[in-house]
């Protein structure tokens, strides 16, 4: 028995902040019930990387809403939105990420919930809160990285803003969002009333840089420099950072540099004895290193460094990653079959439960795929 099951998430987000926490909550036991438009479904259904699409749904789409269930129902036609509401007064948890205003205006906003289901657990989702002048602005994961200060935080001193490759504002909120359900959950028991959960996109990321902006308000306000090549956090001193070999790359995080120099036996790092010069003198340290590193290639250097107790990696391509045994004994991946016969070859659930993995039962619903099912079930 997974630990969310018996609790019923009513699913009415879209793309994949909102979505994500449902996909987690769906993993780890919860019944995760889409509320999706007739015909079309979901926005996030049409939204593709790279244009993949199968079972006419993106295949993002399919990574994001395994294990769930949908049904139809449009908010504006008083039948369903009575059928919704029925729903509402059996379930557990809502999402959703609609701007502020748009509940509202339907008649799904928390106050009126609450009277419906005192016990309920109401979650949103806004791109930068619900006040101020931003609260209309779309909430997407790339405008709130630049927007929030993260994407000055990767690349080269002379670099770009340079936004990080993956939806790390959506998925952090996402995370937080589940967060703030499970608190809500557990206090439910103790007073047999719900609660109002709030996360924003903004908000998120500015908690995922919560130790650049604490540097930034404790240090003078000084904002954060990128080294000048290699660097891959700016307010960490040398060897922080990633350097080229002669065959490949190699990563070296935090540690000492007198340490290094001696397991390198590279003379020219000895004379940094001061702890405070490896941030003082940040680029003269990474520029010896690169001249150094170079001369051998990189599983030449992961003998020596490790064998001295410094952290350090190699840098692997995807496919270098998942042919290693070092991943492959993990068994992250899974394959979920469609209706359509086409399959889904993706990640599982991270989380293990009593030293056991997590897989996916059911891939990602067709809309409306279990409509009448629940309107039978609930008797609606």
């Amino acid at each position: 028995m997974r630990p969310l099951e018996g609790i019923t998430v009513l699913e009415f987000s879209q793309f994949m902040a909102g979505p994500s926490a449902g996909l987690r909550m769906a993993d780890l036991g919860a019944r995760v019930i889409k509320i999706e438009r007739p015909g079309s479904g979901e926005a996030g259904r049409k939204i593709a990387l790279k244009n993949l699409f199968l079972d006419g749904s993106s295949l993002v789409f399919h990574t994001a809403n395994r294990n769930k269930e949908s049904y139809e129902a449009n908010l504006k036609d008083s039948e369903d939105l009575e059928r919704v509401k029925k729903l509402i007064e059996k379930a557990d948890v809502i999402t959703h990420n609609f701007r502020p205003g748009v509940m509202e205006k339907i008649g799904l906003d928390y106050k009126t919930v609450q009277k419906i289901n005192p016990r309920l657990v109401y979650a949103t989702v806004t791109g930068y809160g619900t006040e101020g002048v931003w609260v209309k602005k779309p909430g997407q994961d790339l405008l709130v990285q630049c927007m929030s200060g993260f994407a000055n935080l990767s690349g080269n001193k002379n670099d770009n803003p340079t936004p990080v490759g993956a939806a790390v504002s959506d998925i952090i909120t996402g995370t937080h969002l589940v967060q703030g359900v499970l608190a809500s959950l557990i206090k439910r028991e103790k007073t047999n009333k719900g609660a109002w959960v709030e996360v924003s996109l903004l908000e998120s990321t500015l908690d995922l840089q919560f130790e650049y902006l604490t540097t930034y308000l404790n240090d003078g306000n000084k904002i954060p420099k990128r080294a000048e090549r290699g660097s891959a956090n700016p307010a960490l001193g040398a060897p922080y950072g990633v350097y080229k070999t002669k065959d490949g790359y190699i990563s070296i995080a935090m540690g000492s540099v007198l340490k290094l120099g001696e397991a390198l036996n590279c003379k020219a790092l000895l004379k940094y004895t001061n702890p405070e010069s490896w941030f003082t003198n940040r680029e003269d340290i990474m520029t010896i290193l690169r001249t150094f590193l170079i001369e051998k290639n990189t599983s030449e250097w992961l003998e020596i460094l490790e064998s001295n107790g410094i952290w350090c990696s190699d840098l692997y391509t995807y496919k270098q990653l998942l042919d290693h045994k070092g991943y492959q004994v993990l068994k992250m991946d899974q394959k979920l079959n469609l209706l359509s016969g086409e399959e889904v070859h993706t990640t599982r659930c991270p989380i293990r439960l009593n030293d056991e993995r997590v897989y996916s039962p059911k891939p990602a619903p067709r809309v409306g795929q279990h409509t009448e099912a629940i309107i039978k079930e609930f008797n609606l």
